[in-house]
This record gives structure tokens, sequence and C-alpha cells, in this order.
């Protein structure tokens, strides 16, 4: 299998493989209860990344972000953060990185909800300076892991959850040699209103750093997520490629 990771490229093998789109993975450093390597959102992200990336020639898998915007879960041990706004920066200029490499395809693989909205803004400015971009990402795995997966898959508040039971079952599947399973325990938050998105601080909804169930997570329940998902971001990939990333409604082109 052919090594997409430009880490572990030299400028020579770059430039004959001839990549025309990359996938970055976005992740975070931070407490996932006690059972979760605490890089999870980046390991995830970027491991799922590779595994798309075999599926293609063509797509290169760009070093990951490993330190993400996490001051809401500043609470608990070993949380690293950047600010808001330095996250938006840093994401920004690797993307103006890639364009001035002459790629203009970029697919953002995000692992971490305090990531989405720097990723929005980032996006926005990039296709503001260079409208050629062609910028799609996937926000959020975890919630279209569950959308895809067939309904019973997850036995508690659908699998959700920071280090629940869809995180969790997705980490022993992935690298199970850096968790705990034996420390994992969680709360399902029972007190939030409906309708209005509460802008928490994560230690008002858990003492442990966890939400959701981690305690029904398995590795079975984590390779049906990595399936689903690298088939749902590849199916995604050659749609874009088939349409040489114009997505712009036929009638208007």
């Amino acid at each position: 299998m052919a090594n997409n990771e430009l880490m572990k490229l030299t400028a020579h093998q770059v430039k004959k493989r001839k990549f025309n789109k990359v996938i970055l993975a976005v992740g975070s450093c931070e407490a996932h209860g006690n059972h979760l390597a605490e890089g999870t959102d980046t390991l995830v992200s970027y491991m799922l990344s590779c595994k798309v990336a075999d599926q293609f020639d063509d797509l290169l898998v760009l070093p990951p972000v490993t330190v993400g915007y996490s001051a809401h879960y500043d609470t608990f041990p070993f949380t690293l953060t950047l600010g808001y706004d330095t996250v938006t920066q840093v994401l920004f200029d690797v993307m103006e990185s890639v364009l001035r490499n002459g790629v203009t395809h970029i697919f953002v693989m995000n692992g971490h909800d305090g990531n989405i909205a720097p990723i929005e803004v980032a996006s926005r400015k990039i296709k503001e300076k260079y409208p050629e971009a062609r910028i799609v990402a996937l926000p959020a795995w975890w919630v279209t892991a569950g959308e895809l997966l067939p309904e019973g898959t997850f036995e508690v508040w659908d699998g959700l959850g920071h280090a629940g039971e869809g995180e969790s079952s997705i980490a022993y599947h992935l690298y199970p040699q850096w968790n705990e399973p034996d420390q994992a325990k969680g709360f399902v938050p029972d007190s939030l209103p409906p309708y209005v998105d509460v802008k928490w601080d994560f230690a008002e909804l858990t003492n442990c750093a966890a939400t959701g169930d981690p305690t029904k997570a398995t590795p079975e329940k984590g390779k049906m997520m990595e399936d689903v998902l690298v088939k749902a971001c590849t199916e995604a990939i050659r749609d874009l490629d088939a349409n040489d990333w114009d997505y712009r409604t036929k009638g208007i082109r």
C-alpha cells in the first residue's frame, strides 16, 4: 500500500506522486475520561484520514493539528489549548500553504468539538482570499457514525458523549494499547434544557471528564464505526472527483 503521509515522504516522492488533493486531520490534547488517551481526538481523526487516503493514489495526508481549542475542558488534567483565534489562524496558514503548493482541493477531518467553529471561520477566510479553493469537511465524525450505523448499535445516548460509548469504541479498536478500559465511567447529562444550545464548561456536565456511557464500548462497535466513516468519506471524495470538485448547480455553471 502506497505511503500517503507527508511526514514520511521525501520531496522527491511528493513531486513524483503528483498529489492533487489533501486531507487534514484536526484534533486536540485533553482529558477523555480516565480511560482514553489524551490525544484521542488527534489519533482518531488522523488514523481515519490515513485509511481514507489508502483508497486513493492522489490524496496526500497532511500532518495533523494536534492541539485545538479546548479551554472548555481545562478543568481536567492535562488539557492543552490554543486560543480560538490561534486555531483559526493555524488552520488558515496550513490551508494557504497547501494552495501555494498548487493544490486547491482540501478535505478537513475534524476530531474535536472545539474546532468546529475555527474550521468554519478559517475556511470562509480562505475562500474570500482564494475563490478557487475547494474545501469540504467532516465536522463531527461522532455524529455522522451514529447516523450511518444501524439503529440499536449503541446502547446509551445513541453512542454520543465525550469519551462515551462511541468514541471509546473507536479508540479501543484503533489503538487499544493506549487506553485503560477498566477506568471507564461517565454520565449522561440529564438537566439540559430543550430547544436551546447550552454553552457549557465541561465540568458543569461531568466530574470525570466523560459523558455518555463508555462502559458499553467495544472494539467491535469501533470497527463498525471505522468502516462506515471511511466508506462515507471515500464516496464523498469520489463524487467530488467525478465533478472536478465543482458542486455548483449544473444550470448555473
